[in-house]
């Protein structure tokens, strides 16, 4: 009994110190960092990246479906390894550094190929993108909505 009203209690506190995740399905490309300590600076993985989509953006992290877990055979999650992320929001692209921190296969549909979600908190973006990408997670919303309004009329 008195487990289980501690492990409420964490919960909560745990609830109220996490970034609120707002679900926003927007295209993601991921590629790793080139490493400074990989000799000649030459990465094996230099020009590789993957394709996805998000399933939640928060003001400390993302979370995104990808097709496989690793990069030929760099794993996306694991050793501090610092992943690129480009997101388009709305046409509008936003660049920023993450750290992977979780995954977990997922029962992938037909449609997709998209058989991973991983977890990354955010460790580096600039303050112009900073600025749009909050902008896009307060508004974003409003702002799809527009873009397929505008898209149906043709206006584009």
């Amino acid at each position: 009994m008195i487990r289980d009203a501690v492990l409420k209690v964490t919960k909560t506190i745990a609830a109220f110190r996490a970034h609120p995740r707002k679900k926003y399905r927007v295209p993601v490309k991921v590629w790793f960092e080139p490493d400074a300590n990989t000799v000649n600076f030459k990465s094996p993985n230099l020009g590789v990246f993957l394709l996805g989509k998000t399933a939640d953006l928060s003001l400390g992290g993302i979370a995104f479906y990808a097709p496989s877990i690793r990069i030929k055979e760099d794993y996306l999650v694991g050793q501090f390894r610092i992943l690129n992320v480009e997101l388009d929001l709305a046409g509008r692209k936003v660049h920023m550094k993450v750290v992977g921190r979780r995954y977990e296969q997922v029962a992938s549909d037909l449609v997709t190929d998209d058989r991973y979600l991983v977890g990354a908190e955010i460790v580096e973006i600039s303050n112009e993108d900073r600025k749009t990408y909050e902008h896009f997670l307060n508004h974003g919303n409003k702002i799809i909505k527009t873009m397929a309004a505008s898209m149906e009329l043709g206006l584009d």
